[in-house]
């Protein structure tokens, strides 16, 4: 019971903000921000307690649902599940830090609804990467949207209405896909096993036949490509990231794009593995598409925001053609690169907003010279985009190197184009910080930008922290994150290729 233990705090954290009184709202906060703090610290608890020799899943419970339907509680994680827990948990208090105030300026939303929706979402994050249940994975992947839709379209900024619809139709749609198949799968077990489920363990036992996978790949892929998000399903992110207010931004791309990678290692590789090889050529070619398109559109940005949503399509797409790759490399590259991409994005969207909150514009133009009135704050940003850009040194630049090497092993063209779209990215962030951090600054910056504060601090440096860490020793996570992949390996019926350098890149992932 200890991750239904691990959802029920912030949902028992919901309810009691729900009952406080409206006019609390210094009260609503604190009690939102000690309820993610134990949450996380739970999380990481779990975390820390996984066995490493052990690549299933653990800390398994199930309970029976929908019998009817074959239809269980089942929760459970493995190494990759865990990680992406402990991440997702750990940046929800520093979000709500960073965004202590943000509800206050909203027009329609309150202080109350908006720290319960925060922590309403951090149930759902929790159970969509622990769901070991089909079905419960697909309530938890549409059930999220609620919170957002109502995240972006209360507090949000100009056209949060349209950004809000947007993201909801564009995800429900997928969802639509997802959700045919998903009875598709429930017909082939009732085929195969005499009763239908939707239990992992059973799905990945049945044998398919190779039609069948492909046509059931499909609508899940569709679904995770549009929350991935990858090209050509992209296009609502950078409303919904531009219109959203910096830390809701900060979960949309840190946390909930990755349910769309994550559920493609999940479950599409394991239940599909004949399907996944026939349709990896294609979506290695998305996620090259994917990696030069986004870069390439983030360095025409004029508004910040999103310029660091469209760096994010790019990012997905190394993501991507790291699962599909197969190799251990490139799996373990994915998988430690979701959880850097949510601490270093979740830290740059944070910083952008400090600067557009005090400048009243996202417009790049609009700055220019703050390294000279707000050092700091330029100190910080520099950091969070370097982190962004996988600088040496920084966690992102393992996952990123373990995703090339990876991918090289296999497809030397894919793997090449992976390397421009690398350069790309240091071009658009050190653009960016030419643009807005040096140079002489102009009297509207000189009376509206001030140097970041104690609280704005303390809610991006973990992070950045966390980023330098992983960055020195990424074993930490990586110990946890191989015994995973290699599971994965064999449900692909996958192994490396025969090393070319020598045995120290095979296997262990360093």
């Amino acid at each position: 019971m200890q991750l239904t233990t691990l959802m029920a705090i912030p949902l028992i954290g919901a309810v009691a903000i729900l009952v406080l009184p409206k006019a609390k709202e210094t009260l609503i906060k604190q009690v939102a921000l000690v309820v993610s703090i134990i949450t996380a610290a739970d999380a990481v608890r779990l975390l820390v307690g996984l066995d490493t020799n052990n690549g299933g899943i653990q800390l398994a419970e199930k309970h029976s649902w929908i019998p009817s339907f074959g239809i269980s509680w089942s929760l459970g994680m493995d190494g990759i599940a865990g990680l992406l827990i402990a991440m997702a948990t750990i940046l929800v208090p520093l979000i709500i830090i960073a965004g202590w105030f943000d509800a206050e300026k909203s027009e329609r939303g309150s202080v109350k609804e908006f720290f319960t929706l925060i922590l309403l979402l951090e149930v759902c994050m929790i159970g969509v990467f622990a769901a070991t249940d089909l079905f419960l994975f697909y309530v938890f992947f549409e059930v999220m949207l609620v919170p957002v839709y109502f995240l972006i379209g209360r507090f949000g900024g100009a056209q949060r209405s349209y950004a809000a619809m947007k993201f909801l139709l564009y995800s429900l749609v997928g969802g639509l896909f997802m959700l045919a198949s998903l009875i598709g799968v429930f017909i082939a077990s009732i085929h195969e096993l005499g009763h239908g489920t939707f239990d992992f363990t059973a799905l990945t036992g049945l044998h398919m036949d190779a039609g069948t996978q492909k046509v059931l790949f499909l609508g899940f892929f569709f679904a995770f490509a549009v929350k991935a998000p990858m090209v050509p399903f992209h296009t609502w992110l950078p409303d919904a990231a531009a219109e959203a207010t910096p830390g809701t931004s900060a979960l949309l791309v840190g946390v909930l794009d990755k349910v769309g990678t994550f559920g493609m290692i999940r479950y599409l590789l394991p239940i599909f593995p004949d399907a996944s090889h026939y349709y990896a050529p294609f979506i290695i070619v998305l996620a090259c598409i994917s990696i030069f398109y986004g870069a390439l559109l983030a360095i025409g940005q004029t508004d910040m925001m999103r310029l660091v949503a469209f760096s994010s399509v790019s990012h997905f797409g190394f993501i991507v053609l790291g699962i599909f790759v197969f190799t251990s490399q490139g799996l373990s590259g994915s998988s430690f690169y979701m959880v850097n991409h949510g601490f270093s994005t979740g830290a740059l969207f944070l910083v952008v907003g400090y600067l557009a909150s005090r400048r009243g514009s996202k417009k790049i133009s609009d700055f220019g010279g703050v390294n000279k009135v707000a050092p700091v704050m330029a100190g910080v940003f520099l950091i969070s985009g370097l982190s962004s850009l996988a600088l040496p040194g920084m966690s992102s630049f393992v996952s990123e190197f373990l995703v090339l090497i990876g991918t090289f092993s296999q497809n030397r063209w894919a793997a090449n184009i992976a390397t421009v779209g690398i350069v790309l990215a240091a071009f658009y962030i050190l653009w960016l910080y030419q643009r807005t951090m040096t140079g002489e600054p102009s009297e509207e910056v000189k009376s509206t930008v001030t140097e970041i504060n104690k609280r704005e601090l303390v809610a991006v440096v973990p992070a950045l922290a966390l980023i330098v860490a992983l960055g020195v020793f990424p074993q930490a996570a990586l110990k946890i994150i191989n015994p995973a992949v290699k599971q994965v390996q064999k449900y692909v019926s996958v192994v490396d290729p025969a090393p070319a350098v020598g045995a120290a890149t095979q296997g262990n992932g360093s």
